[in-house]
């Protein structure tokens, strides 16, 4: 018996303004807060900030706009997006398997962010107490990442609390969390970035971010900024396509991008300026990855008049970028089933809540009863690679460039112009020429650089 299509009314965005927050939710993460900063200020500065921002237009816009129109032509989930396009374009039913990885990339995605997201949760918790009072910050990270129940426990509370959002349905759930989110996390950053100027080396932190040296710019900066640019934006994740899904005809989709990618960047670069004032006035080392969240900032607060409330507000700030996001990359899976299995959207919550609650059992676990498990060490490029790190590779590195490249060239080679021209409402002068060029050639070219470069 073959399982009937649900073919209801499809839920909208109620306007550009909310499908906007929504979008920049999905986009602004947890690695605009602690590796985007970073690697601009290593990676000279302002001269990086310059070669990102080129990346951001010349590589991601175009995909971004693809992939959203793929969503609104579509109007269903991302599989089902697929295959409708590709019907009624005439083109093989087997493109429906780019809606498939963008859907399973998203859901395994959501497994394990979901895990590190808790640890927000529980550094709230810790940031109350004084930042682990005679602990240390390392001490204090290193005993929540060795007991696998605390890790279970924050994972479990933000997975309840996005699946609470995404179960609420598009317009009663995700729009009314991100409009209330998102100006918050605002609010919050500038806040916090206030706080930094006062309480911190504000110029030390700003000279780290902005002074410009171009001399180290070279082919591995760019590639990094590439790759960051990429990622940072969420492209090739479904996640995007899902939400294009909701968009109305009159929204127009290239003032939406803009929008998207320059609040994602924006968020970046506010984010330095909120946390290198305070790790510079206290001597501590910026060069710490997700250390410098979790262990440099709270020694940095801790040493700091008013840093308990502060280090609240900052983890705080992170849960909200997180749960944004978390809910943006369930979503996929939620409406596939409600459109495809019919399924009630309660019961699809409870349903991929409960797979993504057990295979995020396996990300818990590397970082303790599992850490010494390390699968594929007879690969070289895996050798060390616990089966968190294992996913994380294979989602960011591996699959979501290869789902990018396949946007990319479905909707630049295999839609005809005349259809994709229509749709984005651009006409068929200079402006959308430029769009196609950048979405057949350059941006698939550069990903495919970052794909071959994260495999060495």
């Amino acid at each position: 018996m073959v399982t009937q299509l649900k073919t209801p009314s499809s839920p909208s965005w109620s306007s550009g303004l909310t499908f906007t927050l929504a979008a920049i939710g999905a986009a602004v993460g947890l690695g605009n807060i602690w590796k985007f900063p970073y690697i601009a200020g290593v990676s000279g500065g302002g001269a990086f900030l310059l070669v990102y921002v080129l990346c951001v237009v010349l590589i991601v816009v175009p995909i971004l706009l693809g992939e959203l129109m793929l969503g609104r032509m579509g109007h269903k989930s991302p599989p089902l997006a697929m295959r409708q396009v590709a019907t009624q374009s005439g083109l093989s039913g087997r493109w429906v398997a780019l809606g498939w990885l963008g859907m399973v990339i998203g859901f395994l995605i959501a497994t394990y962010y979901s895990v590190i997201a808790g640890w927000t949760l529980a550094y709230i918790l810790e940031a109350y107490q004084g930042f682990g009072g005679d602990r240390s910050s390392e001490q204090v990270f290193a005993q929540l990442l060795a007991s696998p129940e605390r890790m279970i426990l924050w994972q479990s509370v933000f997975l309840v609390a996005a699946l609470l959002i995404v179960g609420r349905g598009v317009n009663q759930g995700i729009e009314r969390a991100v409009t209330i989110l998102m100006p918050a996390l605002f609010v919050m950053l500038l806040g916090m970035i206030a706080y930094a100027a006062v309480a911190g080396d504000f110029q030390a932190g700003w000279d780290f971010l902005f002074s410009t040296d171009f001399s180290r710019i070279d082919g591995s900066v760019v590639l990094a900024a590439t790759g960051q640019a990429f990622f940072s934006i969420g492209v090739g994740m479904g996640l995007m396509m899902a939400y294009g899904a909701y968009i109305p005809r009159s929204v127009s989709l290239g003032r939406s991008v803009l929008f998207i990618a320059g609040a994602d960047t924006l968020v970046a670069v506010l984010a330095g300026l909120m946390i290198f004032p305070l790790v510079f006035a206290n001597g501590l080392d910026p060069a710490q990855g997700p250390g410098l969240v979790f262990v440099t900032l709270p020694t940095a607060f801790a040493a700091m008049p008013g840093g308990s409330i502060f280090g609240m507000v900052f983890f705080l700030l992170l849960a909200f970028a997180a749960i944004t996001s978390v809910i943006a990359v369930l979503e996929p899976a939620i409406a596939y089933a409600e459109e495809r299995w019919a399924w009630q959207r309660s019961k699809a919550c409870v349903f991929f809540g409960m797979m993504a609650w057990v295979l995020g059992l396996a990300s818990v676990f590397s970082f303790n009863i599992w850490a010494g498990y390390t699968p594929l060490d007879y690969f070289s490029v895996f050798e060390g690679k616990t089966l968190f790190d294992l996913l994380d590779y294979f989602t960011i590195n591996v699959m979501t460039p290869v789902s990018a490249i396949l946007i990319a060239l479905f909707v630049g080679w295999r839609l005809k112009p005349e259809r994709v021209a229509d749709e984005l409402n651009l006409g068929r002068g200079w402006l959308f020429k430029s769009w196609l060029i950048l979405l057949r050639y350059v941006a698939p070219l550069a990903i495919l650089a970052v794909l071959i470069s994260g495999l060495r």
